[in-house]
């Protein structure tokens, strides 16, 4: 029997994502990391949670394991499994295994949308014990020092069915992210877009609009990433009505008074 992993050159970032510190984010992963701390990032859709790990894992000079979770997702997934190989039975690793054999960062995007009973076998590694069992091997790894286990939720889509246990809660240090301050998010905006500044500008302040409209029912507002968006197919010529209706208003809600009132926004803008 054969153990398949892949090597960590397949998950290493040469380049360093560009990121905007909102707060002091930087500095509390950068000792999360040297304390051998797992972290929980909480905050809503395209924000930049999954931008900020990717640029602290080429910052660290780790590898980055990504796991977007679903409800379908089960331990084996995580872990490894069996596998025929012609004549042979192969073990094939996992993420969370390659991520513990590697020494690298693993992030799992979403991790309330995964069954609770996946969420288990992520237990050893965040306390002091730091292992991870993989019975089907009936072995144990010890999560080297430059591991480290991030982990994201929207809290804005928490229910009773998809809430994060206090058991799992308590295990991680918390940092909260919104989206950034206008004059950051222009910044953003207008770089990762390709659009000027001034478009950008407008495109916050459009958002900053929209964002208001959650009590009349809108779920999230307009997210950073929705804003480059629209910046992108600016920058390309699309017209800014047009640019802001599909990245805003079609894609926020289907409701015809919701889509009429984004729109009436961005009127007031283009």
């Amino acid at each position: 029997m054969r153990v398949i992993t892949p090597p960590a050159d397949d998950f290493l970032l040469h380049d360093r994502p560009w990121y905007v510190p909102v707060e002091d984010e930087v500095e509390l992963f950068e000792h999360a990391h040297a304390s051998k701390l797992p972290v929980l990032l909480k905050g809503p859709t395209g924000c930049g949670k999954t931008r900020f790990v990717s640029h602290m894992a080429a910052r660290l000079g780790r590898p980055l394991v990504t796991v977007a979770c679903h409800e379908d997702l089960t331990a084996s997934d995580l872990l490894g499994r069996f596998l025929l190989l012609g004549d042979e039975t192969v073990w094939v690793d996992g993420p969370l295994t390659i991520a513990v054999r590697h020494g690298a960062i693993v992030y799992l995007d979403e991790v309330v949308e995964a069954r609770n009973d996946t969420m288990v076998v992520i237990h050893p590694l965040t306390d002091d014990r730091r292992i991870l069992p993989i019975e089907k091997l009936g072995q144990v790894l010890h999560a080297p020092d430059n591991f480290m286990l991030v982990v994201s939720y929207n809290p804005g889509y928490q229910s009773v069915l998809k809430e994060m246990k206090q058991s799992t809660r308590q295990r991680f240090i918390s940092l909260d992210f919104t989206y950034p301050k206008p004059d950051i998010e222009q910044q953003v905006v207008a770089r990762e877009a390709g659009c000027s500044a001034e478009i950008a500008g407008r495109l916050v302040k459009v958002a900053q609009k929209v964002r208001n409209l959650t009590d009349r029912g809108l779920e999230e507002g307009v997210s950073t990433r929705l804003l480059i968006y629209a910046g992108r197919l600016i920058a390309r010529g699309v017209s800014e009505r047009r640019a802001c209706d599909v990245a805003f208003a079609r894609t926020l809600t289907d409701d015809p008074d919701l889509r009429r009132s984004v729109r009436e926004v961005v009127n007031d803008y283009f």
